[in-house]
């Protein structure tokens, strides 16, 4: 491949995020969470990116900044009691039938957490993604009878898999959400201003961040302007969370999150620029 030229990696990035963000919410076993990490893994790529030389396989090269990224992120947060590597060299025959690999791309999040981080990546890279079993080699820096063997198991457990859990919204959780979507939904934006915080945080994902009540007026402001939009409560990745709906289909589109304190709005997380990961929340 031609070497890359700054415009060309930006703009690689830009393409590929919404591919990376697939991989770490899966490693990490959140979609919001994923979202942190594939901004930690952009910016170790962007800072590593003047020294790397020729980068062959762009991607790849991407993918496992944003594996070793995810792993820390596991072990930061300590959801992955054990980190061991967990494979052995057996030769499958099968690398995997067509049945196992649906299972696997079906796979909820909470299911391919209950999965090794081998087992997880080389599912992922492969059956979600479509990486060869040389490239997921590469990418999670193992043997190609290594990747081979943590497919065979994780899709193997993967079918063994049932989650039951319906997480339920608390009462004053739903009755603050019901308010905020039914005023956000009239475009009541001054009664919305009234409850923000004075150093109200705003993160437009994948786009920009602000503070204070202005900017997020602001933000109000460009809602204001269109239409294709409708807010409603719900739980997202197991947490409260505003659902954005298309008003022609009904489907969620993307996100927002909101962060209180002292009866008052803190910080908004808004997915409005980052609509890749509702994906990942299916």
């Amino acid at each position: 491949m031609t070497d890359l030229t700054q415009d060309d990696f930006s703009a690689l990035l830009a393409e590929l995020r919404p591919r990376l963000h697939r991989y770490c919410a899966r490693m990490v076993g959140s979609a919001i969470d994923g979202e942190d990490v594939v901004q930690e893994a952009l910016a170790k790529a962007a800072e590593a990116f003047p020294t790397a030389g020729r980068i062959e396989r762009p991607e790849s090269w991407l993918l496992r900044i944003a594996h070793n990224a995810s792993l820390d992120a596991l072990r930061r947060s300590k959801r992955q009691a054990d980190l061991h590597v967990d494979l052995d060299l057996t030769e499958f025959a099968d690398a995997g039938s067509q049945a196992d690999a649906r299972v696997a791309t079906a796979a909820s999040l909470t299911a391919l957490l209950h999965l090794p981080p081998a087992q997880r990546s080389s599912v992922v890279l492969m059956d979600v993604l479509g990486h060869s079993l040389a490239e997921t080699a590469e990418i999670i820096n193992v043997s190609v009878p290594s990747v081979k063997a943590a497919l065979h198991r994780g899709r193997a457990r993967l079918q063994t898999f049932t989650d039951d859990t319906i997480p339920m919204l608390d009462a004053a959780e739903r009755d603050r959400l019901r308010n905020y979507a039914d005023r956000f939904n009239a475009r009541d934006f001054d009664a919305l201003r009234a409850l923000l915080a004075d150093d109200v945080k705003l993160d437009l994902v994948n786009r920009a961040r602000f503070a204070g009540r202005k900017d997020e007026s602001d933000n109000f402001t460009r809602y204001s302007g269109s239409s294709d939009w409708k807010f409603a409560p719900g739980i997202a990745d197991g947490r409260p969370a505003l659902l954005v709906r298309d008003p022609h289909t009904d489907a969620v589109t993307y996100l927002v999150l909101l962060t209180w304190k002292d009866g008052k709005i803190a910080a908004i997380r808004d997915f409005r620029y980052a609509q890749y990961i509702v994906e990942s929340l299916r």
